[in-house]
């Protein structure tokens, strides 16, 4: 154990950190912080244009093709 102490503490003096070890927690909190916001930016992204598309659900059930509809989807009036 007393080796790879010794190992270490040769390696810290050949290879000093290039910033405080505080300041490695604080980018680390920066990042995910920012990370967080951008995640917390896109919420609700699918329900944000629902009500434009609410007045025709049942428009495209008649269309070429769309078999797989049957009537459309409910409307809620």
């Amino acid at each position: 154990m007393s080796f790879v102490t010794t190992v270490l503490a040769q390696t810290e003096a050949l290879a000093p950190l290039i910033m405080p070890t505080w300041a490695f927690g604080v980018t680390i909190l920066v990042v995910f912080a920012a990370l967080a916001f951008v995640i917390w930016s896109f919420r609700d992204v699918a329900n944000r244009h629902a009500p434009k598309a609410h007045p025709f659900p049942g428009e495209h059930a008649g269309a070429p093709g769309a078999t797989h509809h049957g009537s459309g989807h409910p409307t809620e009036h």
